[in-house]
């Protein structure tokens, strides 16, 4: 509404809904749960071939491959993308995909040092959508401390990977339930004094360095006044959510069994904590690594390494394909975990979109055309569901994440630069 005054009367005008300002109400739902994003990533990529679904169009008209067969009981609430390219120069392995597709431009440098142009998608996003919650976003991982999410250059955000410490984290003593009567942790106003008192310390030292440190302190700072806002609201009273509740505590410790992770038992306790604390409106934004780029974990019964395997496992790949399996069988356990929780008359899946995607296609080649992306959730509407989408012409990856921006109500006119610009989304995904 617009409001002013006319002849000494209140008037209120009424507006229709304009694309630069939709930011402000987008991210509520028609019945008034948030909007959620999660981005669900893994390394290595896959086997196009064997991942690809048979047929095109909705409902019926297609089916899952081999290696999205874990995510039958939920293919009703997919959407999968393929066909797709990342258009940056691979001149990095693993990195120039993971980055090129989540930045939408380049990574600079050269492999083993390079660094990122500007934030990542999910912190992208999380600027926009994540100012009203606890903790802007969350990044969590399962197999790798290293999260794939950036504020900018210089600025890694880590992930959290012991389930223990999460908990204690998001549901430790700083966490009040929905209707309960305690009240807020004294500790948290002492936090905030602290941190008033080195502002005007951090105001100097931005003056006296030269720009690229500025940027890198800017970083910092934006961290700092993230950890600002983050100590009020949690002096504030909890969201009224009827689903949100303290979950059980996960194992203290999931020590590795013969040398191998407990890949299982570690990512179901990460997905159950990670559906609470949307659940609980701690976040709207979450990072789930699964894997990183380059990783040579040991999955189950498979022989080496999963990088290594990429390269060095001859013919089919077999032991390659049941990594991908197992990484299909993880996402599904996590779009379960959110679609238990109910919300209205949906679920929490309802009111997420979750992006599966990784650095490669093919880990064999470090191929970024068929790059593997799906949705999941449809984020109140907002995107298609039971959709496979097939590209014949490796159309720019870039459309997928500037729809995406759009689903969530950001006011984007494009995203990427060079041949990873684009002005257009992918519309077959939009509803």
């Amino acid at each position: 509404m617009l409001r002013g005054m006319l002849h000494g009367a209140a008037v209120t005008v009424g507006l229709p809904p304009l694309l630069s300002v939709r930011h402000a109400y987008g991210d509520t739902c028609d019945d008034g749960f948030p909007q959620r994003f999660v981005l669900f990533y893994w390394g290595n990529g896959n086997r196009p071939d064997l991942w690809t679904p048979t047929g095109e169009g909705f409902g019926d008209d297609w089916a899952l491959s081999e290696e999205l067969a874990p995510l039958a009981a939920i293919k009703h609430k997919l959407a999968v993308v393929t066909g797709m390219s990342v258009k940056v120069p691979n001149l990095i392995p693993h990195w120039s995909g993971a980055m090129g597709f989540l930045t939408g431009i380049a990574p600079t440098g050269t492999d083993g040092a390079w660094d990122v142009v500007g934030p990542t998608f999910d912190q992208r996003l999380a600027s926009e959508i994540g100012g009203d919650t606890i903790y802007r976003s969350l990044e969590l991982g399962v197999l790798t401390s290293e999260s794939i999410s950036f504020a900018g250059p210089g600025a890694r955000y880590p992930a959290e990977n012991d389930p223990w410490s999460f908990y204690d984290r998001i549901f430790g003593t700083s966490f009040r339930e929905p209707g309960s009567d305690a009240g807020p942790d004294p500790r948290l106003a002492w936090r905030r004094s602290v941190l008033d008192g080195v502002m005007d310390g951090i105001h100097a030292l931005e003056g006296q360095v030269g720009a690229e440190d500025k940027q890198r302190l800017e970083n910092h700072f934006d961290g700092i006044r993230d950890l600002e806002n983050r100590l009020a609201r949690l002096q504030e009273d909890p969201p009224e959510l009827a689903a949100c509740s303290r979950p059980d505590g996960p194992l203290e410790s999931f020590p590795d069994i013969d040398g191998r992770p407990q890949l299982q038992a570690r990512a179901e306790a990460m997905a159950d904590l990670a559906a609470m604390a949307l659940a609980c409106d701690q976040t709207r934004v979450l990072t789930y690594n699964l894997s990183n780029p380059l990783t040579n974990v040991l999955f189950p019964d498979v022989s080496e390494g999963h990088h290594t395997l990429t390269h060095n496992e001859g013919g089919i790949q077999e032991q390659v394909h049941s990594i991908t399996i197992s990484v299909m069988d993880q996402l599904a356990y996590l779009l379960h975990a959110l679609d238990a929780v109910p919300e209205g008359d949906g679920t929490l899946l309802d009111h997420c979109l979750v992006l599966g995607s990784s650095d490669v296609s093919e880990g064999k080649t470090h191929s970024l055309d068929e790059y593997p992306i799906l949705l999941a959730g449809g984020a109140c509407g907002a995107f298609q569901t039971d959709l496979h989408y097939r590209s014949y012409s490796q159309e720019n990856a870039s459309k997928v994440l500037l729809s995406v921006l759009r689903g969530f109500g950001v006011g984007a006119a494009d995203y990427g630069e060079g041949e990873a610009f684009t002005a257009d989304g992918l519309s077959a995904i939009e509803v």
